[in-house]
């Protein structure tokens, strides 16, 4: 099993985006040093307390920075572009970095119908024919075609599906290929994702058996006290997300039940109930119970957490625990 890294270059209460930036250029130098396989960044919009709306460019930045780990998009959200624009985008990742680069697809939008509109897509709603023009953009050449991606051609960029329903598992299982879910947020059809996942999946020259990730939220610190405190950040964050309200990434709070009430509490914790909260003895038990439940090939941990050292220690708590089970790195 591999372990790696989600990112959605939050912006803290208090920070601002060229801070956010300069912190996800160095968790992710620190995310290689620690062995973690993979880095990976959204695609959100119009959204104050996260930074990585541009994600091919912020991709470029970290790889460049960086000198083993893959990087790449957990994910771009595919209705939003033009197929041809991400490979383009993703080939010329690739032709600079190599074989490091990857490349997660996810159907949302990545913000509300506003954003939609501001994007300039009219209403594009062909997932499928969109996953397929693009793999064929990055495939082998193809004598003839009017329209190639270059860069893009002949780069066979790795391609994931990313999901939180049982339609991307479908979808990931049809093309052969691997398999994210968003288990850190949405977590209510996880188990049965997994199992049409693994039971539908046909081989590709992909991929030739299933590969799927868990995501995990993880907040880890020395004690079980200050894990569940540096989760109220998020818990704030959803809390509001609830009520259509946007901002930064909240403080943390002593009482998180006198901010935003302990019936929303327990709504927010259900969402968020795929996490690793506490010190490393306590992490390291609920990481094992997620692995024995869910079997993944890989867990990829996101850590929204509003101090940048304790985010860097809660990731490095976790490459700890992660680290026992490792084995060594395949190509995708």
């Amino acid at each position: 099993m591999q372990y790696s890294v989600l990112d959605l270059a939050p912006v803290p209460e208090g920070s601002d985006i060229p801070q956010a930036l300069r912190n996800t250029t160095d968790l992710a130098q620190m995310a290689e040093r620690l062995g973690y396989h993979r880095y990976w960044m959204a695609e959100h919009h119009n959204m104050p307390g996260i930074a990585s709306a541009a994600t091919s460019v912020l991709i470029g930045h970290v790889a460049a920075h960086t000198k083993r780990i893959r990087v790449g998009a957990g994910g771009v959200m595919l209705p939003n572009h033009a197929p041809l624009a991400i490979a383009e985008q993703f080939g010329t990742l690739a032709a600079l970095y190599g074989d490091r680069i990857d490349l997660g697809l996810g159907r949302a939008p990545g913000g509300d119908h506003a954003v939609y509109h501001a994007l300039r897509r009219a209403g594009s709603d062909d997932f499928p024919g969109d996953v397929v023009e693009l793999m064929g953009y990055l495939g082998d050449p193809r004598p003839g075609v009017p329209v190639r991606a270059l860069p893009g051609e002949g780069s066979h960029v790795p391609v994931w599906i990313l999901g939180s329903s049982l339609y991307g598992a479908q979808l990931a299982a049809h093309f052969g290929l691997p398999y994210a879910f968003a288990s850190h947020f949405a977590p209510d059809a996880l188990e049965q994702a997994i199992e049409v996942y693994r039971q539908t999946f046909r081989p590709s020259a992909h991929l030739d058996a299933p590969r799927f990730m868990l995501a995990v939220n993880v907040f880890a610190a020395d004690t079980d006290a200050e894990g569940a405190y540096l989760r109220t950040s998020m818990q704030q964050a959803f809390a509001r997300m609830r009520t259509g309200t946007r901002g930064k990434l909240p403080e943390p709070v002593e009482d998180i039940d006198a901010v935003i009430g302990a019936g929303v509490r327990r709504s927010v914790d259900l969402m968020l109930r795929i996490s690793a909260v506490g010190s490393p003895d306590t992490v390291r038990a609920q990481i094992d119970a997620f692995i024995a439940r869910f079997a993944p090939d890989e867990i990829i941990l996101t850590s929204q957490i509003h101090d940048h050292a304790a985010r860097k220690r809660s990731l490095s708590i976790a490459a700890e625990v992660l680290m026992e089970k490792v084995v060594e790195p395949v190509s995708a």
